[in-house]
């Protein structure tokens, strides 16, 4: 398997498990933004080497508000 497809499937699972978190609304859901931010990294490393402009530029708008959300519900 190569290093894109598990930096992919890092980022799809992260990110599934994060909206799950955020969502549940429960008290360990700020905890599924860094689930988020993990994702939005992933993404945005695989956006890069896929030459993907649109993708890294979506991934790092969510990296800031994914940043916003551990501010706001873990500090």
């Amino acid at each position: 398997m190569s290093f894109l497809t598990i930096i992919k499937w890092v980022g799809t699972i992260s990110g599934i498990a994060g909206s799950l978190l955020v969502a549940l609304n429960i008290s360990i859901s700020g905890y599924g933004f860094i689930l988020f931010t993990l994702s939005s990294i992933s993404w945005g490393v695989a956006a890069w080497m896929m030459k993907e402009t649109s993708l890294l530029m979506l991934q790092s708008v969510f990296f800031i508000v994914n940043i916003i959300g551990i501010s706001r519900w873990l500090l």
